[in-house]
């Protein structure tokens, strides 16, 4: 569009000084890609002799870099000399007027003074001074329109809008052919939702400044939020007409040509961005999410790595970023980026979900249930949170707290089958059957062809010892989902159970045919068709099962049995020999685990020197035992054993790639 140059008809309002004034305030006009960037700006509205020096003051200690330049356009103002003044004869006393002049004049340099007091605290980056300064200004000169501005100003950059917005409307009551007081006054109401209103502003700025690009932008902001895209598409073409070379707008006019499904020509637009300045981050940020969407997953985590570098506190690059690695299923990775954007951006709901599910798949249920809370905090009334939280409990072993999660879940969803079959096994995993059984009735209620739901059942039926109930439920779920393998083999094994040896074996061939790679099944096979004896048949499956678990201490003993009663001798000791080192490594497993929970206790406890005792016990009874090395290497740290820290570290990490070294 572009104010006059497309035809538009703005009104011009306010003297040459309003306007000139206008002009000195677009390069004061500092944003930031999605969300704006709040100046003090200090203007002198009042249509009379001014002299303006502009004096750009960086905050001690800010970050200069492209998007994240922070400063604060003060003006400073001084006001020459009035030339004499001719007074109407007044019936006033001489000494009356006399004396109405001088607390006129004191009030004047009273508020002058507090003014200039108020300029030099924000110098100083003193706020709390400055406002202080700029209300004693306005105390004693209330009707001065900079003075009010001022305060206005401040009060919006610390977050006061509501007492912002009120001294706003006063200074476009006292100069309301300035342009710059309508746009900050909308721009504060749509710091409060008051998007109507803003828009009104936001158009009266806009009529009485035609040539700034930034309140088309900033227009455009307020009609984009109010649903307006095709208006707010109109306005960010005027903006860039007057202000071709600015990254930004290109940035907004591909976001919002993005909101209406144009996706090429949002791309485009972005890519303009990019071409105008190859680190402005929000273009890099927007244009690596278009790729996500349009399923370039490499070539969006490369834009989105680009963002993170370019900008380290943008949470949502992180976030996305996160998405395009999981979707490349890079887990090690997404974890981390998804773990640095929720410390940046906490209470993101999406966020927290996925990243606790990714831990649960990486096999950190705890950590998982940490997000998951985190979740649930931020939103108390979603039954899947709760669901998703109980189900990282109960993989974690914590069935008490998994149960509370699902019955509240169900408080809020009572008819969802699948929550309440989620509290009908963790209930089994506290071995209340009962409680169990009667969720499971419930659950077949309202989906009565689940078939996961009907194996459930068949599991609770059996550690009742309702053998006959089981066998009948688990046949159900057969039918239901002839794919469904492990009700094969718990037929299986239940079959064997009730003495139904060829009816048990039958299941159990299903179930490595539906499962080729099921090790656990061939072994079960193997030692049924031992007891039917046959023996060439169960050496086949117990093979296989070794084939598929080398470290199966049970399938090497039950082989070794086969053997020997096949006469096969040196077959069946090897095998028993195999077996009895198994063995001893998992007796050796098993003190290493008690070692390092009880070096974590003195840890904890502040006892290192006990607890590296008991974390070296534990690599040497278990040498690839990853934890164990990693938990001596954090003991090491803590007494300053830099060295041998590092190499326990070091040691963790390639046994387990996800043990990273911790952050110092």
């Amino acid at each position: 569009m572009g104010g006059e140059q497309k035809g538009r008809a703005r009104k011009q309002k306010g003297s040459d000084m309003t306007q000139a004034t206008a002009s000195i305030h677009e390069g004061c006009i500092v944003s930031n890609s999605r969300c704006s960037r709040r100046r003090i700006v200090l203007t002198s509205l009042e249509v009379r002799r001014l002299t303006h020096y502009l004096v750009p003051v960086f905050r001690s200690g800010a970050t200069k870099r492209v998007d994240h330049v922070v400063f604060d356009c003060v003006f400073v103002l001084a006001v020459l000399a009035a030339g004499p003044q001719s007074f109407a004869q007044s019936k006033t006393p001489a000494h009356a007027k006399s004396s109405a002049n001088a607390k006129a004049a004191s009030d004047d340099a009273a508020a002058g003074s507090a003014y200039q007091r108020g300029l030099a605290a924000v110098q100083e980056g003193n706020l709390t001074a400055a406002r202080t300064a700029f209300e004693q200004a306005v105390k004693f000169s209330p009707k001065n329109p900079d003075y009010q501005n001022a305060l206005a100003e401040l009060m919006l950059r610390q977050g006061d809008a509501d007492t912002a917005i009120a001294h706003f409307r006063i200074v476009t009551h006292l100069a309301p052919d300035a342009a710059l007081p309508h746009a900050d006054l909308g721009n504060a109401l749509a710091s409060k939702g008051a998007l109507e209103e803003a828009e009104l502003e936001l158009t009266e700025a806009l009529k009485l400044a035609p040539q700034q690009p930034e309140i088309y932008r900033q227009l455009a902001r307020v009609l984009s939020l109010r649903g307006k895209t095709d208006a707010a598409i109109e306005e960010i073409k005027g903006a860039l007409a007057l202000a071709p070379d600015r990254p930004e707008l290109h940035d907004d006019l591909g976001v919002l040509l993005v909101q209406k499904s144009q996706f090429a020509e949002g791309e485009k637009e972005f890519r303009n961005a990019l071409s105008l300045d190859s680190q402005y981050e929000p273009a890099m940020f927007h244009l690596g999410v278009g790729l996500l969407r349009a399923g370039d997953n490499d070539g969006a985590s490369a834009l989105l790595t680009q963002a993170t570098l370019a900008n380290p506190k943008d949470g949502l690059a992180f976030y996305y970023l996160g998405t395009a690695l999981e979707a490349k299923h890079d887990t090690t990775e997404a974890l981390q980026a998804y773990q640095q954007a929720a410390q940046l951006v906490p209470d993101m709901v999406p966020l927290q979900t996925k990243l606790g599910l990714l831990l649960q798949r990486a096999g950190d249920p705890e950590s998982a249930a940490i997000a998951f809370r985190k979740v649930v905090q931020l939103t108390p009334n979603d039954p899947e949170a709760y669901n998703n939280l109980g189900l990282a409990l109960m993989q974690h072993g914590e069935a008490p707290a998994a149960v509370e999660a699902f019955r509240q879940a169900l408080k809020l969803r009572p008819a969802d089958a699948a929550i309440r079959g989620n509290l009908a096994v963790t209930l089994i995993q506290q071995s209340d059957f009962d409680a169990a059984i009667e969720q499971l009735h419930e659950a077949l209620q309202l989906a009565p062809g689940n078939a996961s739901l009907h194996y459930d059942l068949a599991l609770a039926l059996k550690l009742k010892d309702n053998l006959s109930g089981a066998i009948a439920e688990f046949q159900r779920a057969i039918q239901l989902d002839p794919t469904l393998v492990d009700a094969y083999y718990s037929l299986g094994v239940t079959l064997w159970q009730k003495g139904d040896f060829p009816a048990a074996a039958e299941q159990l061939r299903h179930a490595v045919q539906t499962k080729p790679d099921y090790a656990e099944a061939f072994y079960t096979l193997g030692t049924v068709l031992k007891q039917m004896n046959q023996l060439p048949d169960a050496a086949h499956a117990l093979r296989e099962a070794i084939r598929l678990q080398p470290d199966f201490m049970g399938a090497h003993t039950t082989l070794a049995a086969v053997l020997r009663q096949m006469g096969d001798v040196a077959g069946a000791e090897a095998e028993s020999r195999i077996g009895e080192q198994l063995s001893k490594q998992k007796t050796n497993m098993q003190a290493a685990t008690f070692s390092m929970n009880s070096g974590n206790r003195l840890l904890n406890a502040g006892d290192i020197d006990g607890a590296i005792s008991q974390f070296r016990n534990s690599v040497k009874l278990a040498p690839d035992y990853a934890l164990a090395h990693r938990q001596l290497a954090i003991a090491l740290s803590r007494k300053g054993e830099a060295t041998e820290a590092a190499q326990e570290f070091k040691k963790a990490a390639e046994l387990d790639p996800r043990l990273k070294t911790p952050t110092p």
